[in-house]
C-alpha cells in the first residue's frame, strides 16, 4: 500500500502547481491582421458583428448608407467608415477599390442587410417594392462577392457570412418580400460553397431569430411586445442577444471553422421547429 498516496511534500508543491495554474481565457480565432468588410453595419447585427471581429484583430472596414451614423460607429468600435448605399449595384466596385486602398484586398466578407417592407397582404407589395427587396437581398450581396471571391481564391484563404433570417426554414408571417428573397439567397451561396471549398473559401449563413434589434421591436410594436413574445413563444424565453449571434458569426469568419462551409446555423434559442 505504500506509495499509493502522495507525501506531505509532494501535495505541497501539488497545491502551488494549481496557484499558478490558469485555464487560457480567450481562443485564437487567427482573425489578426484579417481584412473584413461588413455591410450594413451602422448599428444592430452588423455592427455587433464588426466589433467582435475588431475585438480578434481583424482590420474591419464597415458599410452603411448614413454618414453620420458608420462615421460614429467606426469611432466607437476601431473600424474604418465606408458610405455605400446597397440598393446601388453599380457603386459597388468603387466601394471595393476604396477598402483596399485603406485595408487592402478583402479576406471576409459578411453581408448583411436590413430587411424590406412588413405588411399583412402578400400580394400588397407593388413590383418595385418586389424589384427593390430582390437588388438589396440577393444582387447586392452576390455583386460583392463575385469580385472579392476570385482574390479570397488566389490566397487561399476566404470567409462569406451571410445574415439571413429563419424565415428560410419557416416563412414568417407579413414578411413576403424576406421569405422570398432571403431563401433566393441562401441557394446561390449554397452553389457558390461547393465551387470555391476546395480553395479554402468557405461561404455559410446565419439564421438569426428573435434577436432584441430594431426591426425586431419594430415588427413587434414595441420592445415590451417583443419580450413577452419571445417569453411566451421561444423556448429560450427571452430574445436573443446581438452578442450571441456575432460570435457565431465571428466564428464562421475563423480559421478554426476551415470545414464549415454551405451550411446555415440558427441562432433563434430552439424557436425554429423544421428539422
Amino acid at each position: 500500500m505504500a506509495g499509493r498516496y502522495p507525501g506531505p511534500e509532494r501535495w505541497k508543491r501539488l497545491i502551488q502547481a494549481l496557484h499558478t495554474f490558469t485555464l487560457p481565457t480567450h481562443m485564437d480565432l487567427g482573425l489578426s491582421g484579417r481584412v473584413a468588410l461588413v455591410t450594413g453595419a451602422s448599428k444592430g447585427i452588423g455592427r455587433g458583428i464588426a466589433e467582435a471581429l475588431a475585438a480578434e484583430g481583424a482590420r474591419v472596414a464597415i458599410s452603411s448608407r448614413s454618414p453620420k451614423g458608420i462615421e460614429a460607429t467606426a469611432a466607437e468600435i476601431g473600424a474604418e467608415p465606408f458610405v455605400h448605399d446597397s440598393e446601388d449595384l453599380d457603386a459597388v466596385p468603387e466601394l471595393l477599390a476604396a477598402v483596399e486602398r485603406e485595408l487592402g484586398p478583402i479576406d471576409i466578407f459578411v453581408a448583411n442587410t436590413g430587411g424590406p417592407p412588413a405588411g399583412p397582404d402578400p400580394l400588397g407589395f407593388d413590383r418595385e417594392q418586389w424589384s427593390g427587396a430582390y437588388r438589396t437581398l440577393v444582387l447586392a450581396p452576390m455583386a460583392i462577392a463575385e469580385r472579392v471571391v476570385p482574390g479570397m481564391r488566389e490566397r487561399g484563404f476566404g470567409r462569406i457570412v451571410s445574415v439571413s433570417s429563419t424565415a428560410v426554414r419557416e416563412p414568417i408571417p407579413g414578411l413576403i418580400l424576406s421569405n422570398s428573397h432571403r431563401a433566393a439567397l441562401l441557394g446561390a451561396l449554397k452553389t457558390l460553397a461547393r465551387e470555391v471549398a476546395r480553395d479554402g473559401v468557405t461561404v455559410n449563413s446565419v439564421l438569426p431569430g428573435r434577436i432584441a434589434t430594431d426591426r425586431t421591436i419594430q415588427l413587434s410594436g414595441s420592445r415590451e411586445a417583443a419580450e413577452r413574445a419571445a417569453a411566451e413563444q421561444v423556448p429560450a424565453g427571452r430574445l436573443g442577444t446581438v452578442e450571441e449571434l456575432a460570435a457565431v458569426a465571428t466564428f464562421l469568419c475563423s480559421e478554426r471553422a476551415s470545414y464549415l462551409t454551405g451550411t446555415t446555423v440558427q441562432v433563434d434559442g430552439g424557436l425554429t421547429r423544421a428539422v
